[in-house]
């Protein structure tokens, strides 16, 4: 029979609304994608397709530890994104700031985990530090160029090729301990 470390309440209660947070993650990125679709960006909406797919695979990572700790999922509602930004530099404006806002959350997670001496929890949640660094470096130097393009449309244009070149991430969620 095996035994379960029972992971504690509160930090149960916590990554369930990560959970919850990377999901509603997926959805902003889906409905950016849609905007991008909108204006006939195939290459933008292919990046933030890519988006999509990683977020649900983040919560999909959160949800089978949950799990493995012995703790129980529990799913909320999901806020309806914004489904309108006035140009891609405003969209990725939004994706920065959003991204930055997901670190400070995974932080919290980590110096809850560090709180409840919870060393497994903030030895999963280092993955998590580690792909926040990523994110934001990525939407930052999109976004820098987006700057630098300003009203350019083949500039645009250009950017919408080299976004269009990022590999798919895969639909299906790795396994705990895996990389993505």
């Amino acid at each position: 029979m095996k035994v379960i470390d029972m992971i504690d309440e509160e930090m149960e209660e916590a990554l369930n609304d990560q959970i919850n947070a990377e999901l509603y993650s997926a959805y902003i990125y889906l409905s950016m994608a849609s905007e991008f679709a909108s204006r006939s960006l195939d290459g933008f909406e292919a990046w933030m397709h890519s988006q999509f797919i990683e977020e649900i695979n983040h919560g999909m990572r959160l949800y089978q530890y949950v799990n493995s700790r012995g703790g129980r999922v529990e799913l909320d509602e999901i806020e309806k994104p914004k489904v309108e930004w006035d140009s891609p530099l405003e969209v990725f404006k939004d994706t920065y700031e959003h991204e930055q806002y997901v670190t400070d959350r995974i932080n919290e997670l980590a110096d809850l985990a560090e709180e409840k001496n919870d060393r497994a929890t903030l030895q999963m949640l280092q993955w998590f530090i580690d792909e926040q660094v990523e994110e934001e470096e990525s939407a930052e130097e999109i976004l820098d160029k987006l700057e630098m393009i300003g009203d350019d449309y083949r500039g645009l244009m250009m950017l919408d090729e080299e976004l269009g070149q990022r590999p798919m991430a895969s639909v299906f969620p790795v396994k705990l301990g895996e990389e993505e």
